[in-house]
């Protein structure tokens, strides 16, 4: 635990929303990290995404299986609303699917813009990091939580209006080419 009050110390804190670049890389804090935290804890680490594995398989960590059954379920959302619009086929198999999830997922794809769609759902990620933050902020599960959300903040900081719609338009004609 006290090796954990010395990382979580050194780790600026940061706020998604503002314009500021996010204070440290992703890269940084993993090399913080791997100075604090067991070889057991750091496998934990390895595994932390934004885009969790499709099957399930337990992390270790309530926290991070909570993150990627969540973030696997507004996916799974996402992909059936998208296959209900195109008259295709699309099965979850025996997977529950979070109803705020289904929620977020129904929202968002109801926007015009995919820019505004993308910044929405990466909102709600971000309220779902935010949620399952614990209580103790010098948890292992805070650190967990540190990493998400500065994988979020450094992906939403990326984006750009222009560069999306012109990968946007080129991936949408690839898709009508290929029916």
């Amino acid at each position: 635990m006290s090796n954990q009050y010395y990382l979580v110390s050194q780790l600026p804190g940061f706020t998604v929303s503002d314009d500021k670049a996010v204070p440290i890389t992703y890269e940084y804090y993993y090399d913080l990290c791997s100075r604090f935290l067991s070889k057991n804890e750091m496998k934990i680490l390895d595994g932390l995404s934004l885009e969790p594995p499709l099957e399930d398989s337990k992390t270790g960590s309530s926290f991070v299986d909570t993150w990627n059954y969540k973030e696997k379920s507004l996916r799974l959302a996402l992909a059936q609303i998208r296959a209900l619009r195109m008259k295709k086929k699309f099965s979850a198999g025996n997977e529950s699917i979070a109803p705020d999830a289904v929620q977020a997922a129904r929202t968002a794809s109801g926007m015009d813009s995919p820019l505004a769609a993308e910044q929405y759902l990466n909102q709600y990620r971000l309220t779902v990091i935010e949620s399952m933050r614990p209580t103790d902020g010098f948890s292992l599960d805070a650190v967990f939580s540190y990493g998400l959300k500065l994988k979020l903040a450094t992906r939403m900081k990326k984006f750009d209006e222009a560069n999306g719609l012109a990968s946007y338009k080129k991936i949408y004609t690839r898709i009508l080419e290929d029916k």
